[in-house]
């Protein structure tokens, strides 16, 4: 008999370490806050190391090295834009949408669910 606590699994769904290994692909991002481009090699890293492995996580893999690219080329043109004082007003924008979206991937990935993070280039395929 089963322990009515542990729900069964659903045929297809991601089993707990891909569920881990998809959060960690979004969670690696946050290197970038100390490590220069940190938020690119942290998901890259893990998405070619285990893109073969597993469906779900190398599509979130792939998922979050695509946001946080476009998240660098933003924060590269907001860069360019503090000459004229928008990009002073965009950066810390940019920043805290960067951190809460990094964040709710990792929790619904942890959950089994898979996420697309909005106003994305899906640069790698």
């Amino acid at each position: 008999m089963t322990d009515p606590q542990t729900p069964a699994p659903v045929p297809g769904a991601p089993d707990k370490e891909e569920r881990n290994l998809a959060m960690a692909a979004h969670l690696l991002a946050l290197a970038g806050l100390v490590v220069p481009f940190g938020s690119i090699l942290g998901p890259l890293i893990l998405w070619l190391i285990k893109k073969d492995d597993s469906a779900f996580v190398a599509e979130q893999g792939r998922e979050a090295l695509n946001f946080n690219i476009t998240i660098t080329l933003a924060s590269i043109v907001a860069g360019l834009l503090t000459l004229v004082f928008i990009g002073m007003l965009l950066l810390p924008v940019i920043v805290v949408f960067w951190l809460v979206m990094t964040i709710m991937a990792a929790m619904k990935t942890a959950a089994g669910e898979h996420y697309r993070y909005p106003l994305t280039l899906r640069l790698v395929q």
